[in-house]
């Protein structure tokens, strides 16, 4: 008597009902594709922190974010300490809270789709509807009082709050077929004179299927821009590490603080690359700012990226309105090769 495998039909059911095919050469596989790669790099980001106990408990980093691919997602930022657990939703709501705290603090809570359906700032108790049965989510203590007090402000959270995904099931991808799509999509990325990300906080609010495919790939887990709340971010075109770069803007004044972080060819971190942010930079006589790069250590506000090419990712934290309007970056509309 032929034996069926009901685990086997319904992911294969839930599959073709999700426009997700399955591998022919690899049984119970999901096969990677446009329509559903935000959906795979997503379900790669739950598996990487999932493996830090996220599902079980509130993982919290000890400092700055790993360089180069030991890091959990790309792109991740050098100004705040992360803290992550993977929540189950309960009647279709996730639950958290943000401690009062002298220190920069957010939440962002994470769907299955790769969505920041949330982004939420101000201390208190939270309970938001999520589209997905299961959500990440990201704390970001900021490091503007140092790493000790960054830590501290993590360490305040109420962990009772969180309903953790302890059956959570890491997703059927072939993860080494995600990671050549986003290699495929993050070089077109780095082959742009310039990328801006929206980050949709919701599935049905995504408009243009290639952009988002793109976001994903070499910024997961960004915010969606929202007016002295959310953040705004934007890439630079790839960068040759052997040329001097400078860019002089005025302040952004944005609510909470600005960020300037080199990153390698793959969106990561670099060993022994500082990043600049509003908090510690040197401003001109005039007000304005000055960053450079590759300049060497008497250039105001240099970022040295130890002999890498690289791109660079402006972040607008708390978004001032007229940033978040502009078609341009300011910063990255400024470099000039001097």
């Amino acid at each position: 008597m032929k034996i069926v495998n009901l685990t086997t039909i319904a992911l294969m059911t839930s599959a073709i009902l999700s426009g997700q095919a399955i591998a022919e050469d690899k049984p119970n596989t999901l096969t990677v594709n446009a329509d559903n790669f935000t959906h795979a790099e997503t379900a790669r980001n739950y598996r990487n922190w999932g493996s830090k106990g996220a599902t079980q408990k509130f993982f919290k980093m000890s400092g700055l974010p790993p360089r180069g691919k030991s890091a959990p997602t790309v792109q991740m930022n050098d100004d705040t300490l992360y803290g992550v657990a993977i929540v189950k939703t309960i009647e279709g709501k996730a639950t958290f809270s943000i401690p009062a705290s002298d220190n920069y603090m957010a939440v962002q809570v994470v769907t299955e789709r790769g969505h920041g359906q949330h982004y939420v700032v101000e201390d208190g108790k939270y309970s938001l509807a999520v589209e997905s049965e299961f959500a990440l989510l990201i704390y970001r203590s900021g490091t503007e009082n140092g790493i000790d007090a960054a830590k501290a402000a993590l360490d305040k959270v109420e962990v009772s709050d969180f309903n953790f995904a302890v059956n959570y099931q890491v997703q059927p991808y072939d993860y080494t077929e995600v990671e050549t799509w986003v290699k495929k999509y993050t070089q077109e990325v780095n082959s742009m004179d310039k990328f801006t990300y929206t980050f949709p906080r919701t599935s049905d609010k995504v408009t243009d299927l290639h952009q988002w495919n793109l976001e994903n790939a070499a910024g997961w887990g960004g915010a969606s821009p929202e007016a002295w709340v959310g953040n705004k971010y934007s890439n630079s075109p790839k960068m040759k590490a052997a040329i001097c770069y400078a860019t002089t803007f005025k302040d952004p004044e944005n609510k909470f603080f600005t960020s300037i972080t080199a990153y390698d060819s793959n969106k990561y971190l670099m060993q022994d690359v500082r990043n600049i942010n509003s908090h510690s930079w040197d401003k001109n006589e005039d007000g304005s700012i000055t960053v450079s790069f590759n300049c060497g250590n008497t250039a105001q506000n240099n970022i040295d990226t130890q002999g890498n090419d690289f791109t660079f990712t402006t972040r607008h934290y708390g978004v001032n309105p007229k940033i978040m309007k502009s078609k341009n970056d300011p910063i990255i509309a400024g470099v000039e090769a001097k």
